[in-house]
């Protein structure tokens, strides 16, 4: 079977399996289901690093200085660039070999660029997935780098157990950042371009904003990740905040609710679609009438489609 196959594959380290499953993945494939459920036990030793923040503050430079210090320190690596969807064909407008030359040679570095296809959340719906395959191929740490919408980025959240925050400075995105609610999710910030001038003021700016925000405020940090100054600081700030979440239990917490959300969204996409299923499109354009003539309300119309396909399920039964 392809799945025992693909499995094999991703457990000897072969990257070319690896890339295969993630690109089933993407398509939806059942063969994908199928190897990521005979995988899902391997997983959880990797660990995960989400990189969001504004467009602009320089976040793929910092992934790609990211990566080669984690090399240099002789890690395994893997990188998911969540790029904008084309509006015309779905993928992904940046490649990964454009974004990394320096890395794509590198056996231990394994990139992959995935579409947001639409998402909100600026992530592509494959993105946990494909994190898992990467986890189960055995790389120590990998990096999800999300598109940076706004206060969509909170989704990178719900897969990472660290999530590093680039701002940039002169152009209002630390300000902007607490205004849309995302310091919220960031555990290791970072300003980059450290060699601007107003660089030292929107660290303090952001260092006041977190103070305000109450608790145990993660580290505030100056880089220029383009010349690879203060990357080492920034990985060894993710390392202490991964490594004191495992010692306090919290990592594992975590992960564990993470994992029920994504399974309750799942839950709530596959109950849709087996709910439109069941009612067919008579009875869906009769409640699209009853909407626009505004004869029965979102709330009422949800409660008479989910009952009408219930029973419509037990009398099939």
């Amino acid at each position: 079977m392809i799945a025992d196959s693909l499995v094999a594959g991703v457990r000897a380290g072969l990257p070319a399996a690896a890339a295969r499953l993630i690109s089933l993945v993407e398509h939806g494939s059942p063969v994908a289901a199928d190897a990521l459920s005979t995988l899902f036990p391997l997983t959880g030793r990797a660990r995960i690093v989400g990189v969001t923040g504004p467009p602009g503050a320089g976040k793929s430079t910092l992934v790609d200085a990211l990566v080669r210090c984690y090399r240099q320190r002789r890690e395994r690596v893997g990188v998911i660039a969540v790029d904008p969807s084309s509006p015309f064909t779905g993928g992904a407008l940046l490649g990964d070999r454009i974004r990394m030359r320096a890395h794509a040679e590198d056996p231990g570095v394994f990139i992959r660029s995935m579409a947001t296809r639409g998402e909100l959340g600026g992530l592509s719906a494959a993105a946990a997935s494909a994190v898992r395959v990467l986890d189960a191929f055995g790389l120590d740490v990998v990096i999800v780098e999300t598109v940076g919408v706004g206060q969509s980025e909170l989704a990178v959240a719900d897969l990472a157990d660290c999530v590093v925050l680039v701002c940039a400075p002169g152009t209002g995105d630390g300000v902007q950042a607490v205004k849309a609610g995302v310091m919220e999710i960031g555990d290791v910030f970072v300003v980059n371009k450290s060699d601007h001038p107003d660089a030292g003021r929107t660290r303090l700016d952001i260092a006041r904003a977190l103070e305000l925000r109450g608790g145990t405020p993660g580290p505030v940090l100056l880089v220029r990740a383009d010349q690879g100054e203060g990357v080492e600081v920034v990985v060894g700030a993710v390392q202490e905040h991964i490594e004191r979440a495992r010692q306090s239990g919290a990592l594992a917490h975590d992960r564990e609710t993470r994992l029920e959300r994504e399974s309750l969204s799942l839950i709530a996409r596959l109950a849709r679609r087996e709910v439109v299923d069941r009612l067919g499109d008579t009875t869906v354009e009769a409640l699209r009438r009853d909407l626009a003539e505004r004869r029965l309300d979102p709330a009422r119309v949800a409660a008479v489609a989910v009952t009408t396909a219930f029973a419509q399920g037990g009398a099939q039964g």
